[in-house]
């Protein structure tokens, strides 16, 4: 405890220098907790989103299905079996209906996916309710990306064109019936949803379907002959994987201003132990030993760490709860990127983070208090009191 006094004495007597230090890595504090709650904000709305929208508990796909290769397209639709249509009759599971088609948007030609879905569902947040609606074409709902790109407003009618199941090429119109606002993009561009069994009619596809999509409540989905289950953890690893791209890539920006505050660190200690040799020489002669005078000037260094969280929680935690509350605005162009973060992005900080950071930073300047200390160990009392090095 003589020791901790003393080192603060000490600390507290060096002036600007040692409040100069405090503020640098208070800023080191900060702006760590503030870059990863960012990011963990991102991971966080991404996944929330996508969950919600088009995973739910997860999917079961048609063996033939892979989103990645559209040449397969054609082929990756068959028969629900009897286990999957017990779970969408439990309205635990709805399944949809994926077939390429062509959309002839004011005189324009566009490649699409056409998308079956049932209009009673409540297994994902799609507004499929719309598509209940009388109308002498096919009902449809698209997205607002899908309506930027197309020039299609809600009322308009559309032709679509598709292969069925005998590779028959047939056409119809459609009448837009709502258009959805989303932050995932996924279910939005390119794509346009219609009636279930609509789809099934027209594409000669009765009772068939690409994918089903089982409730959030559902824990062991059983296994299903031809259909493969695809948990949340496989389905989501690709936001995970941006988001861990993303903080690997910013964590260089933490590296270099730790390098920053850690360099003040080392500089005011080289320099504390050059000026304070006759100190050194006192302590020695008095009776302190060697190890005990390099704790104190370690124990100094460190608590510049300890004093730079104090200062940051004086303006960092008013900072940081403003903006968890208000989020970060971005700009229109991201919502071209693919990520299903919306308009504001909400960064979201736990105490695990902020413990991690404080915990992360003592240690890294204890460490780099450390290393300047060891030349007291070779350093003479005699020489030292004389006010000379070793």
């Amino acid at each position: 405890m003589t020791l901790f006094k003393l080192a603060f004495k000490n600390l507290l007597g060096a002036g600007i220098r040692t409040w100069l230090n405090v503020v640098v890595l208070s800023l080191s504090f900060v702006v760590i907790i503030w870059m990863q709650g960012l990011y963990k904000g991102m991971n966080n709305q991404a996944v929330t989103s996508t969950i919600d929208v088009i995973y739910a508990g997860g999917q079961y796909w048609q063996e033939s299905y892979d989103p990645y290769d559209p040449l397969t397209l054609q082929d990756a639709h068959g028969v629900l079996p009897d286990e999957l249509k017990s779970l969408i009759k439990k309205e635990e599971a709805t399944a949809l209906l994926i077939i390429q088609g062509t959309a002839y948007p004011q005189g324009r030609m566009m490649n699409l996916l056409i998308k079956g879905i049932a209009p009673d569902q409540k297994i994902i947040s799609i507004p499929s309710h719309f598509l209940d609606k009388e109308t002498k074409d096919i009902p449809a709902v698209i997205g607002t990306r899908m309506s930027e790109s197309t020039g299609l407003k809600k009322g308009d009618t559309v032709t679509l064109r598709w292969r069925d199941a005998n590779g028959t090429f047939d056409a119809r119109d459609a009448t837009i019936v709502q258009v959805m606002r989303t932050t995932v993009q996924t279910i939005d561009q390119g794509q346009i949803w219609v009636p279930l069994e609509r789809l099934r009619e027209l594409s000669r596809m009765e009772g068939e379907a690409t994918l089903v999509i089982v409730d959030k409540d559902i824990a062991n989905p059983s296994k299903t002959e031809g259909w493969e289950f695809k948990s949340l953890d496989f389905l989501l690893q690709d936001i995970k994987q941006l988001v861990q791209t993303k903080t690997a890539g910013a964590s260089i920006f933490y590296v270099i201003l730790l390098l920053l505050a850690m360099l003040a660190i080392f500089n005011t200690q080289v320099l504390s132990i050059f000026r304070r040799r006759k100190e050194i020489g006192t302590l020695m002669a008095i009776g302190f030993t060697r190890a005990k005078v390099i704790w104190l000037f370690t124990i100094e260094g460190a608590m510049h760490a300890v004093l730079a969280a104090l200062v940051a929680a004086l303006y960092g935690i008013p900072f940081l709860t403003w903006f968890s509350k208000t989020g970060w605005s971005l700009p229109e162009s991201v919502d071209s990127y693919g990520f299903a973060i919306g308009e504001k992005l909400f960064p979201v900080y736990s105490a695990g983070l902020v413990i991690g950071t404080t915990v992360l930073v003592l240690v890294v300047t204890t460490i780099v208090s450390f290393i300047p200390t060891r030349k007291i160990a070779k350093l003479k009392p005699t020489d030292a009191l004389r006010g000379k090095s070793s």
